[in-house]
């Protein structure tokens, strides 16, 4: 689950994007052409977006019923690599909600952050964005066979005759099993669990009888020799967080099935603050393992949804795979 991290993180909307953010499943159908008769694309065909790739577009969406097939144009071609279905990618979208007649948007990252899509998409989405290039915006038309179904999604306003409108830049792409690339210069250990992890795995902790240190640690094991990572920056990174108590992990992009992507320097919204204190300044490339104690995490009360209980200090090895600016 994406939210973990933060106490208010991703924008609900945007789990949209993310099959495996809400506790709807989305449906299992997908059209693997956007090709139709007039007839079953109906208006979704008249869909249009202009502008600028990096920029919000400009869309247009008739006010008539849209069409029951699935709808894919490329409208900028980009020339980065060819998205694969193992691969994660940062993007850039606006989201609007078409129900019989009338349209409105519901999500626009351009003006805040971007976000990580990957792991398990919705199937209009996979079939959409799979063997587009880096560098395109995409326009996908979905309709609920190819998105939730006809039983929707209630916690995201999605009804069984909502169609998703999406226009996508994919602005960068990574492979879910992307890991830290620098230099080993320690293992762990002492105050810290021990870390072991072979290249392109989720690492395995070790933990001793030692009581958490009572204030935030930030301990490099792997030195990456990318660029330092600012406040303001979008970070996308693969991490497994631990419970110091249980030793039970709680949160893992590994399992996840792609990286995890946040705006660091603007917690509590998108993760909690031991990351941000702890992460700022480090490399790209390099594998960090925090411990965070409660003031720099979930605070008194917890989050029992994570089995994580006011008192609990945690334990987090995170591997910076990439950092960059909006825009």
């Amino acid at each position: 689950m994406r939210r973990f991290l933060a106490l208010s993180a991703i924008p609900l909307l945007a789990c949209v994007v993310l099959a495996g953010c809400s506790s709807s499943k989305p449906s299992s159908s997908s059209s693997s052409s956007s090709s139709s008769s007039s007839s079953s694309v109906g208006a979704s065909s008249a869909v249009t977006a202009t502008g600028s790739f990096g920029q919000a577009p400009k869309v247009s969406i008739p006010k008539a019923k849209p069409g029951s097939q699935l709808e894919v144009k490329t409208l900028i071609q980009g020339s980065g690599t060819t998205l694969t279905k193992t691969d994660a990618m940062a993007a850039n979208f606006v989201l609007y909600f078409w129900s019989g007649t009338t349209s409105s948007l519901k999500a626009n990252t351009f003006t805040s952050n971007p976000t990580v899509i990957g792991g398990t998409m919705l199937p209009g989405l996979e079939t959409a964005l799979i063997g587009k290039k880096v560098g395109s915006r995409v326009l996908a038309v979905i309709p609920p066979a190819d998105g939730y179904g006809s039983s929707g999604n209630s916690q995201l306003g999605i009804t069984g005759s909502t169609t998703l409108v999406f226009i996508i830049d994919v602005l960068k792409s990574y492979s879910d099993t992307a890991s830290a690339s620098g230099t080993q210069v320690s293992s762990g250990g002492g105050d810290l669990p021990k870390v072991s992890a072979k290249a392109g795995s989720a690492p395995t902790l070790t933990f001793s009888s030692t009581k958490p240190p009572s204030g935030l640690v930030a301990k490099t094991l792997i030195k990456g020799n990318g660029a330092k990572v600012v406040k303001g920056e979008f970070v996308i990174a693969q991490y497994t967080g631990s419970i110091w108590r249980t030793k039970a992990v709680f949160g893992s992009s590994w399992s996840s099935g792609s990286p995890f992507g946040f705006l660091i320097g603007a917690s509590p919204e998108q993760v909690i603050p031991g990351w941000d204190k702890g992460l700022e300044g480090q490399t790209v490339g390099s594998r960090v393992i925090l411990s965070i104690p409660p003031a720099d995490g979930y605070g008194s009360a917890g989050n029992s949804d994570a089995g994580i209980k006011g008192t609990d200090s945690l334990v987090f090895v995170v591997d910076i795979i990439d950092a960059f600016k909006q825009g």
